[in-house]
Parts: C-alpha cells; structure tokens; sequence
C-alpha cells in the first residue's frame, strides 16, 4: 500500500492525469453589477463548515499519507492550512489502521494545525467491511473534526488491487450519520455526485457532499498509467474510455443542489477564486483543491501553496465585489447565466428551469 501511495503521487505530478472534459463551470457567468454600492474592505469571504469557520471558503483535500514523502507534504500543507484558515483533508487512513507505524504520517496534520478544520478520511469499502467503529477510529488517530468517506467505484475497476464490492455500507453510514452529524461528508473521487445518488446521501441522514465532479483530476487516469505499467492481460485490455466518465462539477452541484438539502462542497477542477465564485453562485457551500496544492508544494514548498490561497482569495474578493456580494450568502443569490453543454444536460435533465426559478426568486426577495 505504501508503494502504490508513492507512485499516485509521482504519477500526478508527472503524468498529464486532467480530465479532458471541463468542469462546466466555463458555462456560467456570473453577472457584472455596476451600480451597487460596495467597498471591497468590506467584503467577509468567511463560512462555516462542518462546524468550524474558515476565512476563505476553501479545503485543501485528502491528497496522501502513509509513506515518509506523504507526511512531508501533510505537514506542510497543514502549516498553509493553519496559517491562511482554511480546511485541509488527508488521504485514506487505511493504511494506518492497518499499520499504526504509518499514524504520524496522518496525525502530523493535526500537529501543525491545531486550530485549523482538520478531515479524516476512510474508503466506502473499508466501512462496509469493518464497521462504523472501524471509520470512527480514522477520526481518531487523526484528530481530526470531521470524517470523509470516499466513493471510488470508478477508481476502484482499474486500479490493480482494486475492490470491486461496493455494498454494504449504508447501514453504517446510517450509524455514522448519527455519531457524527454534520461532521460526517460522503465524498467521490473524480466522477461527481449525480441528483440521484445525493438524494440517497440524504436519505442516510448525511449532511454534506463533496462533488468531486469531472473536470480536475481523473483518478482513472492515474490508476491507468500504474496498470498499464505493470502490465498483465487485463491491463493490456485497457482503454481510455472511461478517462471521463461521471458528473461534470457544475453540474454536480446544481442536481445535488436542487435535488436534496444537502450542503456541498464543490471540488473538482476548481482552480481559482473565480471558479469558486460560480460554484457558490450554483449552490455549494465551500469549495476544495487538490493537485493545484500538490503541484505548487513539489514546485515551491510552504510559500508558494500559500501563495495559490492567496492568489485565490484574492480573484474570491474580486468576484464577489464586482456582482455586489458582501457575504458569501449574499454571492448565494447572485444573477448568473448558464449556457452551452452544461445548460444542455440541466434541461435535459429537467432542472434548469428550476434552477433560474428559484434565482429569480432569490433575486426578488433580496433586492435592495
């Protein structure tokens, strides 16, 4: 476990692992308001998430642990975590329950952001194994706040050591819904949540989402160019078929959104603050990065990721004072225009009338 780690994390900063379809988040605007009377001193970028508020609305997500360069990473991207207040997650804790030698490369996150929102992280298949007790324990070692348990079918069919078992888990999250409340979040993996599956979410009596929708990285991509260098018969059957398959972010957002009461944050390609922006305008609550963090840590250590947060926060503060949001709230109502693939796949899916309804609404009651 501790060499595939390793080689998901010299694969993503090596290898072309991007999604060749975009967010959809390219397809909303965000309209300009010239006249609303606002001073950029007075924009509050802060949200509360899982409990814990944030500066900016941004979680740096579970990237890796369980090998000596993941803790390296987990220890500096804390550090950028604690001191920019924002969110950050680790990777699968697998590894470290089933050898706690490996806890220090997790739990150094803690360490180095006492205050900051800190979210374990446990695979969907490990729950359905071994029990609620068994993710709660993720929370543990880590000291974490919150706990995030992934859904990686589609990484899961590629990856050579891949479990491909995926039942059995929703009576424990059923238990973990009521452990944990609002610090427990159902995250996918690259492949996004669909209406549907959101709305199965909410009937286990979770909380928040995390999209992870196409558009950033592909996590087939990356278990793509491990199995075909292993090699083998089945990997000699692979194709690039599915390096795109799943949920566009965008519109993760928007059938989660309209289709439970779910609070979501939105990652999955979002790479600045006016990615961020839209996807708030659309209906999450937070939004999250992952390689761009990665890449700016392996090219510049601490400072330059804290220079991604601030290079983010700064184009958030912009956007929100050129649409006349105050708040993050405020950003909720903003005017916006969807158009292209995405505006397609929401008729088509019934939900883009709903969607500009309930704006126009929102327009109207929050008019002043």
């Amino acid at each position: 476990m501790e060499s595939r780690k390793a080689e998901h994390i010299q694969i993503a900063l090596t290898k072309d692992v991007s999604s060749r379809i975009n967010t959809g988040l390219e397809d909303v605007e965000l309209i300009h308001n010239a006249v609303r009377e606002i001073e950029l001193e007075e924009v509050d970028t802060s949200v509360v998430v899982m409990g814990k508020r944030l500066r900016i609305p941004l979680i740096i997500e579970a990237l890796t642990g369980g090998t000596e360069g993941a803790k390296r990473i987990n220890m500096g991207l804390a550090e950028v975590a604690e001191s920019e207040g924002i969110g950050i997650g680790v990777g699968s804790v697998r590894a470290a329950l089933e050898n706690p030698c490996l806890t220090d490369t997790y739990s150094i996150v803690r360490e180095r952001a006492p205050n900051a929102l800190v979210i374990s992280n446990i695979g969907a298949v490990q729950v359905a194994r071994h029990g609620s007790e068994y993710a709660l324990k993720a929370v543990e070692i880590v000291k974490a706040d919150s706990l995030a348990v992934h859904f990686n079918k589609l990484q899961e069919l590629v990856m050579p050591e891949g479990e491909t078992c995926f039942k059995g888990y929703g009576e424990h999250i059923v238990e973990l819904s009521k452990r944990l409340g609002e610090r427990l979040c159902l995250k996918e993996t690259g492949a996004g949540f669909s209406g549907e599956a959101a709305m199965l979410a909410e009937s286990w009596g979770v909380k928040w989402i995390d999209t992870a929708g196409v558009g950033g990285t592909s996590w087939y991509a990356v278990e793509y160019y491990r199995a075909t260098k292993k090699g083998g018969d089945r990997a000699s059957l692979l194709d690039e078929s599915f390096w795109d398959w799943g949920v566009p972010t965008a519109v993760s957002i928007v059938e989660s959104r309209l289709c439970t009461n779910l609070k979501i944050i939105a990652s999955g390609g979002i790479r600045t603050g006016v990615d961020a922006a839209k996807a708030i305008a659309l209906g999450a609550s937070c939004t999250g990065m992952a390689l761009p963090f990665l890449k700016a840590f392996s090219k510049g250590g601490v400072e330059e990721a804290r220079r991604l947060v601030k290079s983010f926060e700064l184009a958030l503060r912009f956007t929100m004072f050129l649409v006349g949001a105050r708040k993050v709230e405020e950003l909720a109502k903003a005017p916006l225009v969807v158009r292209g693939r995405t505006a397609e796949w929401l008729e088509r899916r019934g939900l883009l009338n709903k969607l500009l309804k309930e704006r126009r609404l929102l327009d109207e009651s929050g008019r002043n």
